[in-house]
């Protein structure tokens, strides 16, 4: 249903961040109830050690068109994404940050191209806002190598995007628990448009994202979503498979020839640089091993511990609607 009776989502994951929710929940309710659209704010605490979900009590109480709900723990951003799906009930979901980094306005901009026939709206980066000169070229560098390894720009992406039911319906029928939201809405395919926008700056609080947090954020995501990795230690070895034959050759020769020199230097160089791509293939080929471990317990991605009055369900591992 995509008329005016059609009803908008806005999932927000949030973690510490009791000074942007009042603020957040504010500035999004009045745009959209001026623009005279149905909507529902989704808030998800992901396991916040300050008084976000405090917050989102607060914003429920006084609009019932606030929901929300608190993970047990810190789950990851992945996690609150998919809890967010889970609860929304719109015809459409929105995804973004709960600090407005991401501008409410071009909500409005996704809405319309919804109607319009779209079924995935991605919000794309025209510009990263003011960021230190580390973070641009580690994020730029993330995003580089995530494009190469699952074969899709992802330069410019992020999760600020709109799914249709329909879309939010197939990625919860995923069984996999290790996810990559802005790669996956790409993988699922559907009619897809998009949007720009710049990343605007945070009126309260401070990222809670580090390097060391985006290359593990980036190593995750890369062997669950790509079998790249794996492939690229099999074209090292046979690399050095090549190397070693040429090697075995010239040596050969010159032990006939009588020109052989005596010493342990190219052995021993040898020895480590193989070592060492041995190590980091066992290590690439561990980080294999422990995705398939996670995903055979059959884990869930979250658990949720409380949520507001509006929400209806039960706990059961993670959070399950009632039928």
């Amino acid at each position: 249903m995509r008329g005016s009776m059609a009803k908008l989502s806005v999932v927000l994951p949030a973690y510490n961040e009791e000074l942007n929710i009042a603020n957040t929940a504010s500035v999004l309710s009045h745009l959209l109830g001026e623009n005279g659209i149905d909507y529902e704010l989704v808030f998800i605490s992901d396991g916040s050690r300050d008084a976000t979900f405090s917050e989102i009590l607060k914003a429920s109480a006084a609009d019932p068109r606030i929901r929300g709900a608190e993970f047990s723990r810190n789950f990851g951003k992945e996690a609150g994404i998919f809890a967010g799906l889970e609860l929304a009930t719109g015809d459409a979901v929105v995804v973004m940050d709960c600090d407005l980094q991401h501008p409410p306005e071009v909500i409005l901009k996704m809405w319309e191209k919804w109607k319009d026939g779209a079924e995935v709206v991605e919000g794309i980066k025209s510009s990263r806002g003011r960021e230190s000169l580390g973070y641009k070229l580690s994020a730029g560098l993330f995003y580089r190598v995530m494009s190469k390894l699952i074969k899709m720009d992802m330069n410019a992406s992020s999760d600020f995007k709109l799914l249709d039911r329909k879309v939010v319906d197939v990625l919860l029928c995923l069984p996999e628990r290790n996810t990559f939201f802005r790669a996956l809405s790409f993988w699922a395919g559907f009619r897809t448009e998009s949007v720009s926008y710049e990343v605007q700056e945070r009126q309260f609080g401070e990222s809670k994202w580090s390097l060391r947090g985006l290359m593990r954020y980036a190593i995750t995501n890369a062997t669950s979503f790509s079998t790249l990795p794996l492939q690229m230690v099999t074209v090292a070895g046979l690399i050095f498979l090549l190397f070693s034959l040429v090697l075995a050759v010239q040596t050969l020769v010159r032990f006939l020839m009588g020109t052989a020199v005596e010493g342990f230097t190219t052995v021993i160089l040898l020895l480590l640089i193989i070592g060492g791509l041995l190590m980091l293939s066992l290590g690439v080929i561990g980080h294999y091993i422990a995705r398939i471990y996670e995903e055979v317990k059959g884990r869930p991605k979250y658990i949720i511990s409380r949520v507001t009055e509006n929400v209806q369900g039960q706990v059961i591992g993670a959070w399950q609607k009632r039928k």
